[in-house]
């Protein structure tokens, strides 16, 4: 770690929200910043979500336990889980400590930590919005988790009070009537919806990415086209190669999202790491509703997007370079047809992409043990979007030694030994 603030060079690996945003805050600070990745700023995992900066999830989503959830599961009979057989041998180390860390103990533990970085998701992303002028692509008024089933409403408003009481989200409870006023679009009557009333929604997520990436552009960072893969280490730092050469400077940070684990293990690092796989579509010809939707016993959400309705599905374990397998999406798109009219799809072919998940739900943000000056900022899992201004802003604090905004310990690449 640095020991002042003297300004230092760094390469940032990633041009995703993660990445994008540390490259930004280190810029900021007036350290030389080269931001490094195969294709333009926010056009992977981070062009593909659900476009919600989620400052409600303050506990992460924990692997089922309940055996009526597992068996649906196993059976790919929702559009919220499916599989690769051929995977699941690969990816059974890292699942099996997932399974063991969702345990209601460790669980409320590991939450305790996500808490502390959901809670400054809005304070940080503000003023990047401001000064990156994408104030037109975002919306301040939540979004709803609508229930088709009056047990699973009153178990969600049991967790919102608890919440509530715990965190300070806010929520309002909306009945059946209350619902269809707020969204007329909605084609049936539902139980009721958990009105979420802090999270901020996106209507071009990839583009709130690229405003940052401009904004970072304007304040000195090198944005050039490379190769991950051929990060090396020098006497004096590292370096990568790119369209334009090669690049050196004294640090370099891992933000590759889901790829990040394919070049850490090249480098000898074996952390549980895993990628959960998920598809989107847009969908035009019927009324848009006003607030995305989570629609929580189909396992889909529909957002209202500059290109369409968005409906994005739940979690596919396969392989990151596996075919595509949307399967889930056309279940996802008649469950939504049930709520709403969506009758012409954008794209010729679903979107798909991955999210970058570790075993213990808790992202990877700081120094590499075994390498001097070398950095990780990974492993976001669904909160990737909402958690990369203010994970960006903890390892730019990191690098330059000073103050961090929370406690880096529980991110730390140390406690996977």
């Amino acid at each position: 770690m640095s020991n002042s603030r003297t300004p230092t060079s760094v390469l940032v690996l990633g041009a995703g929200m993660v990445g994008t945003c540390t490259a930004l805050h280190l810029a900021q600070r007036g350290h030389t910043v080269t931001l490094v990745d195969r294709r333009e700023p926010g056009r992977e995992t981070s062009y593909g979500n659900a476009g919600i900066i989620q400052r409600e999830a303050v506990e992460p989503y924990a692997f089922p336990r309940e055996w009526a959830t597992l068996a649906r599961v196993a059976l790919k009979r929702g559009a919220d889980v499916n599989y690769h057989l051929g995977a699941l041998p690969g990816l059974a180390a890292p699942l099996l400590r997932y399974w063991r860390h969702s345990s209601p103990a460790r669980h409320a533990r590991i939450a305790q930590a996500h808490e502390r970085l959901i809670a400054h998701c809005l304070s940080e992303h503000e003023p990047l919005i401001a000064q990156a002028g994408a104030d037109d692509l975002v919306r301040r008024d939540g979004y709803l988790a609508v229930f088709r089933k009056p047990a699973s409403l009153r178990a969600a408003q049991d967790d919102a009070r608890r919440l509530a009481d715990a965190c300070g989200v806010r929520h309002a409870v909306l009945d059946a009537g209350q619902l269809l006023q707020t969204e007329p679009a909605l084609r049936r009557r539902l139980a009721g919806a958990i009105h979420w009333l802090d999270p901020w929604s996106v209507s071009d997520p990839g583009g709130l990415v690229a405003r940052y990436a401009a904004l970072a552009q304007r304040l000195g960072v090198r944005m050039l086209q490379g190769d991950a893969t051929t990060l090396r280490a020098t006497s004096g730092g590292w370096q990568v190669r790119s369209a334009e050469g090669v690049v050196d400077a004294e640090h370099a940070v891992v933000a590759l999202g889901p790829w990040s684990d394919a070049l850490v293990r090249a480098l000898g690092y074996r952390f549980p790491l895993f990628a959960k796989r998920g598809y989107h579509r847009h969908y035009t010809g019927g009324q848009a509703p006003r607030l995305s939707l989570l629609d929580a016993d189909g396992g889909l959400v529909i957002a209202p997007m500059q290109r369409g309705v968005r409906i994005t599905t739940g979690a596919e374990f396969a392989r990151l370079d596996a075919p595509p397998t949307p399967v889930q999406l056309a279940r996802a798109h008649a469950l939504a047809s049930e709520l709403l009219v969506l009758p012409q799809p954008v794209e010729p072919e679903p979107w798909l992409g991955a999210r970058p998940c570790t075993a213990d739900m808790l992202p990877v943000i700081g120094p590499a043990p075994r390498h001097r000056g070398l950095w990780f900022n990974f492993g976001h899992a669904h909160q990737g979007f909402t958690l990369g201004p203010v994970s960006g802003r903890l390892l730019a604090e990191l690098i330059e030694g000073a103050r961090p905004l929370v406690d880096p310990a529980p991110y730390a690449a140390q406690r996977f030994g």
